[in-house]
């Protein structure tokens, strides 16, 4: 439990995309969880209201100065589980963070790599069911994935990630084909990515602001979902609507 306002926990969204050296534009609603090297990360494209791109994994900072972190993607709505994804961030003037690097250019022939650069915003944490200046945020994977039927070329194995900071709610989930045992599983084919998104309401509670994907019914709810007093500390297991989930991340804020 941490007391007073010292959060461990990020939200964010993403201000520009500037693919080098074409004018900066934003095509996306973007938010990202982010909680102790953990982060769930969901873009709908505001023309379509389709996703854009949905990732989570482990947030690994490689370096401080000048900060560098690399983003693991265990889900990835663009099948680029093994690309290297790594950019280095600096302050601007108003706040915001500059992050540059190179990916691939999705809407591209190809999906050719080229260089780019984004600028991201810290929000404030949307008040939760706790009230003013209390809040839970957690991300956790669901255990070993859901493993489907082996065949010859593989498992199909269902990847679910699901975070809450405060009063902001994402889950994802994809089925994929693996090759390999547990300990150097590849993962050769991924499906189309499932995604909610819910945010809190002091007046209605918990409201959906974007159900997406052919299984999102199969994604839980926060309006479901207990944190209750139980072990929800990092490492443990618990089950959300029957299913078992490790806590990857936890943090409750308490106010002094």
């Amino acid at each position: 439990m941490t007391t007073g306002q010292t959060s461990s926990s990020s939200l964010s969204t993403r201000i520009s995309l500037r693919w080098v050296p074409d004018p900066a534009f934003e095509n996306t609603d973007t938010i990202v969880l982010s909680l102790l090297g953990w982060y769930v990360d969901l873009r709908v494209d505001k023309s379509t209201g389709k996703i854009d791109w949905a990732i989570a994994g482990q947030r690994i900072v490689d370096s401080q100065e000048p900060l560098r972190v690399l983003f693991t993607h265990a889900i990835d709505s663009h099948n680029a589980f093994e690309a290297v994804d790594c950019g280095t961030f600096t302050q601007l003037p108003n706040g915001d963070d500059l992050e540059i690097g190179s990916m691939p250019r999705w809407d591209l022939p190809g999906k050719p790599v080229r260089e780019y650069e984004e600028v991201w915003r810290e929000l404030p944490f949307r008040e939760g069911p706790e009230g003013p200046g209390r809040g839970v945020s957690w991300v956790l994977e669901a255990r070993g994935g859901e493993r489907g039927v082996s065949r010859k070329d593989g498992c199909m194995v269902t990847r679910v990630f699901i975070a809450r900071i405060w009063g902001t709610f994402v889950a994802l989930r994809q089925e994929q084909m693996h090759s390999g045992g547990d300990s150097e599983a590849v993962v050769n084919d991924g499906r189309e990515v499932s995604a909610r998104r819910e945010e809190w309401n002091s007046t209605t509670g918990w409201k959906t602001k974007y159900v997406l994907g052919p299984d999102a019914d199969k994604l839980p709810s926060m309006t479901t979902i207990d944190t209750g007093d139980g072990d929800w500390s990092v490492g443990s297991e618990v089950i959300v609507n029957g299913q078992p989930y490790i806590v990857r991340a936890f943090e409750r804020i308490e106010q002094e």
